[in-house]
């Protein structure tokens, strides 16, 4: 029961970290990063090479103007990039005030929320970016994620359902919606939304990464290091699988998890 306890917290950890980094942008890391589209025109402005010299850059031009609602989201977006999350928020918070019709704003707003774990402000934020007459896939996607945090998952999914009749098979919505399975602990499901994605043209490395730790998570360990060393350089696909390897390490004494012992789990 310990051993079940431990895992489930470690499944729980594993999908927060990666669907934040996919669905809203979160703390990037070994190449989980961001891979959900722009919200709104002007909700993601192309990143500069160095973050943090953004920041310094933006941050500057920001304090000497700080009314310009497209600056305020590429300030937002910069911080929100170096993992300032609570400055992103104060940031975008304040650029939303002043700009209340602004729905670029109001997106990048609800992600940065989202990134700093206030789900439910979140979720009521996005709710205002977009109308039920001319939905955003991609915030409707978002939306779902933040739906997951606190464990609602079945209306998570009927937001990623919507996002992929809009967008249907887009990558993105479907490893959230994999991710989702993750926080149930049903790692088929999970398994099979993310290998529908990986499937997807627009894939990339980081829908990789969640494929290969749901693999992993079920004891399939070399099957998961052929994933994440696929059609890579020698040292990205080394750094990948270091990254694996420490993500399911803490873990190695676990019973392999199949479909039953993850029902087991979901029980305890």
């Amino acid at each position: 029961m310990r051993q079940q306890s431990c895992l489930a917290r470690f499944l729980a950890s594993a999908a927060v970290a990666a669907i934040l980094a996919l669905g809203l942008g979160g703390c990037q890391t070994a190449g989980m990063s961001d891979v959900t589209g722009s919200i709104g025109a002007k909700a993601e402005a192309a990143p500069d090479a160095d973050p943090r010299r953004a920041v310094d850059a933006l941050g500057e031009r920001y304090r000497a103007n700080p009314k310009d609602a497209d600056l305020a989201l590429r300030y937002g977006q910069a911080l929100r990039a170096t993992g300032q999350r609570a400055q992103a928020v104060a940031v975008l918070e304040q650029a939303s005030i002043a700009h209340p019709g602004e729905k670029a704003l109001l997106a990048g707003y609800g992600r940065a929320l989202a990134d700093n774990g206030n789900f439910q402000r979140a979720f009521d934020t996005l709710t205002r970016a977009h109308s039920p007459d001319n939905p955003d896939w991609r915030i409707l996607s978002v939306q779902g994620a933040a739906l997951d945090q606190p464990g609602r998952h079945d209306e998570a999914r009927r937001y990623y359902a919507s996002a992929l009749k809009i967008a249907p098979e887009e990558p993105t919505v479907l490893s959230n919606l994999g991710m989702s399975y993750v926080l149930s602990k049903d790692l088929p499901k999970a398994e099979a939304a993310l290998r529908r994605a990986y499937a997807g043209k627009s894939a990339d490395g980081r829908v990789r990464q969640n494929l290969a730790l749901v693999v992993g998570l079920q004891g399939r360990f070399s099957e998961a290091e052929g994933i994440v060393k696929a059609d890579l350089p020698a040292d990205e696909a080394a750094a990948n699988v270091a990254y694996l390897k420490e993500m399911l390490s803490n873990h190695k004494d676990t019973p392999r998890l199949g479909a039953a012992s993850a029902e087991a789990v979901g029980r305890s």
